[in-house]
């Protein structure tokens, strides 16, 4: 890898580090290559990727950065997984990590706040944007459901009682 190649990479990595909601550092030893596909697969669904960067330049990417402290988790055979969404990352690396004992998650980064295993472990419980979305919705749906139900149940009353009274009558 010539010098060019070299400032390429620091500057995608710059790139990633710069516009990625969530950055998480793992380490990936003893991964076949179908494992790590199936990883960057289950990425590519969320939106996010993977991304495998000498350390050395991942350090150098990192530099003047605000997560530049996930710098000392950068030591030997070291993964990115990265998402725009704060959440979705982190949550198929540790979804991915509680499946395969050779994916260990070292840390990561959410804007400037670096973030330890523990921390990863609960931006992955968090809701992702989607969840956060739906819930939204979903109360401000439910006043209207309210109304509805409250305008048609004096109707669905009448038309029970009606039917008790035709019942009665039948008998």
């Amino acid at each position: 890898m010539d010098r060019a190649q070299k400032e390429q990479v620091v500057d995608e990595l710059g790139q990633i580090f710069e516009a990625s909601g969530v950055v998480v550092v793992a380490r990936y030893e003893g991964m076949t290559v179908a494992e790590m596909q199936d990883l960057r697969a289950q990425m590519r669904d969320i939106g996010g990727s993977v991304r495998v960067a000498k350390n050395r330049l991942a350090k150098i990417a990192l530099e003047g950065r605000p997560c530049a402290s996930i710098a000392d988790y950068l030591t030997g055979m070291t993964v990115l997984a990265f998402s725009e969404d704060p959440v979705a990352a982190a949550k198929v690396a540790d979804k991915y990590a509680k499946g395969n004992d050779k994916f260990v998650i070292l840390g990561g980064a959410m804007g400037d706040t670096a973030l330890d295993p523990a921390g990863v472990k609960a931006v992955a419980q968090m809701p992702s944007r989607e969840e956060l979305i739906a819930s939204i919705v979903a109360a401000i749906g439910a006043p209207a459901s309210n109304i509805a139900g409250a305008i048609g149940a004096p109707a669905s009353n009448i038309a029970g009682i009606l039917t008790t009274l035709e019942e009665r009558e039948a008998a």
